[in-house]
């Protein structure tokens, strides 16, 4: 954790109410940090329904091996993360120490080691002496506690300099549920199908099938949008757990993700993601502003996001923004390598309300005062115009700072 927070972090915490049917701990194993916490466990009451979306990465980690692998089977009783070390990269070594980890942690629990999900962050290629921590998660479980979700939060932090918590109330069928979530990740950070660490329960009674569905479907405009430095983790893991104690105020059990009694649910999930999400571009290793890019006009949803992310990824682009440039011939430059259909003489940007181009060309109103006016907020909405089609997409991200190189060229001393 930095000692310098994030300029962009937000201002207060919620109010996070215990969710019926988890309980929590965390414990300072020494992994890489001294004198703060680095494991997490969350311990379900009973077996809760287990929705997941892990990296594309063709190099994943041990743990998100392990969490595939258990998904199948539809339950969790434990989860358990530990930061410092992503346990990636780390071949057979790896492996045993996800055995160890789920052994133990089903032995603390009286589960099946399929009941157990794990997740590791931190440097990649250092094997992880899970003996660290797997001694002491007996001590974790009899210990959780329910309403310890910013502690949860801080103890899976890496570079962040802020823990990331959100939460969100719905109803199904007339019941009120809550939904919780924490997130970390500040660097190597493009989602693809999900995003560093996050964790999300509810106590919603929702049957696993129903429950992937949802979190599959609300990933594409959250998680999947937003970027810091166009770097997709080994180790992206998001994972949604239904404990199902609503059932006692009456809830029915919703099976399939279809049901018209989600509609409220799934609009809350959705916010809640793009919470945690939006946090993680904020705490951007060295950020100091934040980017909303939205493109219209392409010839599709998925162009218009392509082109978002080409621009978004940008190092110049984030350069410009950093030393506050309304630089759009940048923008320029990222719509035009994206690889989607353009038309130069059909483009339009703004920086915030001031369009700089349009037509082509330069804004014939142009005022650099105006521009450079928006430039100087810290958070700055551009706006891409195509103008070929009906497809849009908004994408998140920071600016690209000094302090970014600072911190990733000494991060494993």
């Amino acid at each position: 954790m930095s000692a310098t927070v994030s300029p962009l972090a937000p201002k207060s915490y919620p109010d996070m109410p215990a969710v019926r049917g988890v309980s929590m701990s965390t414990a300072s194993a020494g992994i890489k940090y001294k004198n703060r916490t680095d494991v997490l466990m969350m311990v379900f009451d009973r077996p809760a329904s287990v929705a997941g979306v892990f990296t594309k990465s063709k190099c994943p980690s041990a743990p998100v091996d392990f969490c595939r692998a258990n998904l199948p089977h539809g339950v969790a009783r434990g989860v358990v993360v530990n930061s410092g070390n992503a346990n990636a990269f780390t071949g057979k070594k790896g492996r045993e120490s996800t055995a160890l980890t789920a052994k133990s942690a089903a032995q603390a629990l009286g589960c099946g080691e399929n009941e157990i999900y794990l997740a590791s962050t931190g440097v990649i290629g250092e094997p992880l002496d899970a003996t660290k921590f797997s001694g002491v998660l007996a001590d974790m479980a009899n210990s959780a506690t329910g309403d310890f979700w910013l502690e949860a939060a801080k103890a899976i932090m890496t570079t962040d300099t802020y823990p990331k918590v959100a939460t969100r109330s719905a109803e199904i069928g007339g019941v009120k549920v809550t939904i919780n979530g924490i997130a970390k990740g500040a660097g190597m950070i493009a989602p693809d199908m999900a995003t560093m660490l996050s964790f999300v329960v509810t106590d919603a009674d929702i049957a696993p099938a129903a429950l992937q569905a949802l979190l599959s479907g609300s990933v594409e405009a959250t998680f999947n949008s937003i970027t810091v430095d166009s770097d997709t983790s080994t180790s992206d893991t998001l994972m949604l757990f239904a404990t199902g104690a609503a059932s006692a105020d009456g809830q029915s059990r919703i099976e399939t993700a279809d049901d018209a009694a989600l509609a409220s649910f799934r609009v809350a999930l959705a916010d809640l993601l793009k919470d945690l999400a939006l946090q993680v571009v904020r705490d951007g290793e060295g950020a100091r502003k934040m980017l909303e890019i939205t493109v219209t006009g392409a010839e599709s949803d998925a162009a218009a996001k392509r082109i978002g992310l080409s621009i978004a990824n940008s190092p110049l682009v984030k350069t410009a923004v950093a030393g506050e440039d309304a630089n759009w011939g940048r923008v320029v430059m990222a719509v035009g390598k994206s690889g989607e259909m353009a038309d130069r003489d059909r483009l339009a940007i703004w920086f915030g309300d001031v369009r700089v181009a349009v037509d082509g060309e330069r804004d014939p109103d142009y005022s650099e005062a105006a521009a450079t006016a928006v430039m100087k907020q810290e958070d700055i909405p551009l706006k891409v115009e195509i103008g070929l089609g009906n497809g849009k997409a908004t994408v998140w991200t920071c600016d690209l700072t000094k302090e970014y190189v600072a911190i990733n060229g000494d991060y494993r001393s």
